[in-house]
């Protein structure tokens, strides 16, 4: 299992940038041979969260290893206004490549109202965060070059189901490309049922839908009625998945403990279709406790988005969205995105 797999997680590696936010790391190696890093920011003149709902860019940062320390290049997906549907907010980038194009799917969402100040406070009960949420969409971006131009789709590829249970939003895109260039895309999705909407946000599970397209660039199609797990202790986020000899595998956070035995571990679950998965009860995928090479262990305030970097079709890093603090991000007073080796078979 990767968890058995994780070695010391270098001090110095990953990304971070003073004065922002930082979060989603995904990582791919580009035409230069070096390492680019796809990763949200957001100014930290906001609150950590809900402010990535409306002030998130996806940008580039370049590393000569896996490990890092990366270094910002570029804003990739900036905000390009109200009347685009990811144009007040790009969030949740996974970099694929498929022959000569790199693919990047993210979410993006949009909301009619101004921009929110500097000296502004910001909450989730704001009409701007609720709006946001609630157009919250997955899209893509397509280039020739890791380096861009980046072309944008006008219309998101996975829009939400009225009559379904991923009627609220659809987000956390976690694609499988394949040789034939069809895709398996998992995403993360809520129900919504109730007003108002604060006790709605607070009460209700997040789960996972999954989707086909025979091209990357759609159409796509949700292919089930109900959630991938559709057992009531299943409250899962940050889907991520890949091919494995007959069939795929995923790791995903889980939001209780309920299935890996530890609040915001990593589960484990394995599909041979891709649409019918089995999670690994009591197995962990990852664990919050990192060991650093200076010798140190730390149990982390948060630690999501896993991403993981396979190299000659073997996975060599996980990279993780992380922050300090005891937890949740309200406590966090610095995000970044760390980088995790994993030992190789000799």
């Amino acid at each position: 299992m990767i968890y058995e797999n994780m070695l010391p997680a270098p001090r110095n590696g990953g990304f971070r940038m003073e004065g922002y936010w930082v979060w989603c790391g995904s990582v791919i190696q580009g035409e230069d041979n070096r390492f680019h890093m796809f990763a949200s920011r957001w100014s930290k003149d906001m609150p950590m969260h809900p402010g990535w709902l409306v002030a998130s860019e996806i940008v580039r940062a370049v590393s000569d290893t896996p490990e890092g320390p990366y270094q910002f290049e570029e804003v990739v997906l900036p905000s390009r206004g109200a009347e685009y549907w990811d144009g007040r907010s790009t969030h949740n980038p996974q970099i694929v490549k498929h022959k000569d194009t790199y693919i990047l799917y993210y979410m993006g969402s949009t909301h009619p109202f101004k921009d929110v100040s500097p000296d502004e406070s910001l909450d989730s009960d704001d009409p701007r965060v609720i709006v946001a949420r609630s157009n919250k969409r997955i899209g893509i971006a397509a280039s020739k070059s890791v380096f861009g131009p980046w072309e944008r789709l006008d219309s998101p590829i996975l829009q939400p189901r009225p009559s379904k249970f991923d009627n609220f939003f659809t987000s956390n895109p976690a694609p499988c490309i394949h040789e034939d260039g069809s895709v398996l895309l998992v995403y993360k999705t809520r129900t919504y049922k109730s007003r108002p909407y604060s006790t709605f946000l607070h009460s209700h599970q997040m789960s996972f839908g999954v989707a086909r397209a025979s091209h990357y660039l759609g159409p796509y199609k949700a292919l089930s009625d109900e959630t991938i797990f559709p057992s009531a202790k299943f409250n899962l986020e940050d889907p991520f998945i890949y091919q494995v000899p007959g069939g795929y595998e995923m790791i995903a956070k889980d939001m209780t403990g309920n299935i890996c035995g530890e609040y915001h571990g990593g589960i484990c679950a394995k599909s041979t279709d891709g649409v019918k998965w089995e999670a690994l009860e009591g197995e962990k995928s990852y664990t919050r406790k990192i060991k650093w090479d200076d010798g140190a262990e730390q149990l982390m305030g948060s630690l999501e988005r896993p991403f993981i970097l396979f190299q000659n079709h073997k996975p060599t890093h996980m990279f993780f969205a992380t922050a300090d603090g005891p937890g949740e991000f309200t406590n966090a007073d610095h995000t970044w995105n760390m980088v995790i080796p994993l030992e190789q078979d000799r």
